[in-house]
């Protein structure tokens, strides 16, 4: 059930679009929140937030202010590290931040996984999803939220920052000649070279060539990765 939500967050074409698939994730997810948030940083310390959240109404009120994101033990360690965390109300409490758990319990954000994709050019992608009953006491269960979680957040985060951006912040995407973008077409399709090649009447060692040349176009190391990569920018459907 998954799977599909993978490639429609790659789809979205506009903020609404963007945010209403997240709401559907997150409810596959079991959760009954979420917030996503693009940061780009400027000089002389400034940034640039951008949220989507589903939060329900007088949260974002009483809870959105830069002293609290100071103190929050979830937000700091986003804002320091990319491997997910995992939260509840001990979380806080050993964070001498129970209050703040307690203010936000009262909106049903009890517990929660978050993490943080930051990248080159001082750019961030932050996905959170919460709810109010406990998170699952199985291990494998729990891991498997968390890897399904940071392998969506992958996904949703090049169209973050493709429809939440303005356009003078978002990056030129590379130009990829229409023959390598076929190549990389037929190999998302799960095409060898060989097969790339006679589709297009083209050898196999040409057919290699578009493929390496779009993988260094897109600065990613195999093929599998390119292709990935040029479906997150909306350079292949």
């Amino acid at each position: 059930m998954l799977d599909g939500r993978y490639q429609s967050v790659l789809e979205a074409g506009n903020r609404a679009v963007f945010t209403s698939e997240l709401e559907h994730f997150t409810k596959a997810m079991g959760f009954d929140n979420f917030s996503a948030m693009t940061v780009v940083d400027h000089s002389l310390g400034r940034s640039d937030f951008i949220n989507v959240d589903n939060c329900p109404s007088g949260f974002r009120a009483a809870m959105d202010s830069p002293q609290l994101g100071q103190r929050d033990p979830v937000m700091q360690h986003c804002k320091r590290q990319s491997v997910p965390i995992v939260w509840d109300q001990q979380t806080y409490v050993r964070n001498n931040a129970a209050e703040l758990w307690e203010a936000q319990a009262r909106f049903g954000y009890r517990t929660g996984i978050c993490l943080a994709l930051h990248l080159p050019e001082g750019r961030h992608f932050v996905l959170g999803m919460e709810r109010h009953e406990s998170l699952p006491s199985d291990t494998v269960q729990l891991t498997r939220m968390v890897a399904d979680l940071q392998l969506y957040a992958v996904h949703a985060m090049d169209t973050a920052l493709r429809v939440l951006l303005p356009p003078e912040q978002q990056l030129d995407r590379p130009h990829l000649t229409p023959r390598e973008l076929e190549a990389l077409r037929w190999t998302m399709d799960g095409k060898t070279a060989w097969e790339v090649g006679a589709i297009l009447s083209i050898s196999e060692r040409t057919a290699v060539l578009h493929l390496s040349n779009a993988m260094r176009k897109l600065d990613c190391n195999n093929k599998h990765q390119a292709v990935l990569k040029a479906m997150r920018i909306g350079l292949i459907r």
